[in-house]
């Protein structure tokens, strides 16, 4: 009888422990807190790169562009362990992500951090990113949901690292010699991973449109 009760105890202090999903939880703010960050960095890069600013606008930029990526892994995290995962969550987690990642890649283009072939493997990201959010809707017309796999949580980590050595740039060259080359070198890493990824994507998504 004793263990009963206590399991029964138990069990309620943890779904009471649960906070229930609200739009001002603190992981929907995490993912508020990460779409904010996509104009203050690309104003900081816009600044250094197209307006001649000093090199230390891209450790800013890098800063405030970590800071938004942690949030990435603790938005969901938290979403998890305290029971508030949400529509609303879910719906803007990963356009926080593909905004984040975009707007970056567009600056460091529009900079020339990213040229040449270079521009191939960003022009693969961007692609991608569009023709799974295209199939996402598609998909939710028909109820069919296409859950995030683990490789490609994978690749989203190796788009922000590659972002990161770019955005760094030749601020970061004063301190580890061949930054840019490193980050051009995982922005082709991220874009193969990419491209395997958005087939999974694209194969799912064409089976259910044949069997409809």
């Amino acid at each position: 009888m004793a263990v009963a009760v206590f399991l029964v105890t138990d069990m309620n202090a943890t779904q009471t422990s649960k906070l229930p999903a609200h739009p001002l939880s603190l992981p929907n703010i995490l993912t508020y807190a990460r779409i904010a960050a996509v104009p203050v960095v690309v104003g900081l890069l816009f600044w250094q790169s197209l307006f001649g600013g000093g090199l230390w606008l891209r450790w800013v930029a890098l800063a405030v562009f970590i800071a938004a990526a942690v949030t990435d892994f603790f938005d969901g995290y938290l979403a998890r362990a305290w029971g508030q995962q949400s529509s609303l969550g879910r719906m803007l987690d990963p356009i926080a992500d593909k905004l984040l990642v975009a707007s970056c890649l567009l600056m460091l283009a529009a900079g020339t951090t990213i040229r040449g072939w270079a521009l191939l493997a960003a022009i693969i990201i961007l692609c991608r990113e569009v023709l799974v959010s295209g199939l996402r809707e598609y998909l939710a017309e028909l109820r069919v949901g296409v859950p995030v796999t683990t490789l490609a949580k994978w690749k989203t980590f190796g788009q922000l690292i590659a972002i990161g050595f770019l955005i760094a740039g030749e601020a970061g060259e004063k301190v580890l010699p061949f930054t840019i080359e490193i980050g051009i070198t995982l922005l082709w890493l991220a874009a193969i991973l990419t491209l395997y990824t958005g087939w999974d994507y694209l194969r799912a998504g064409l089976r259910h449109m044949i069997d409809d």
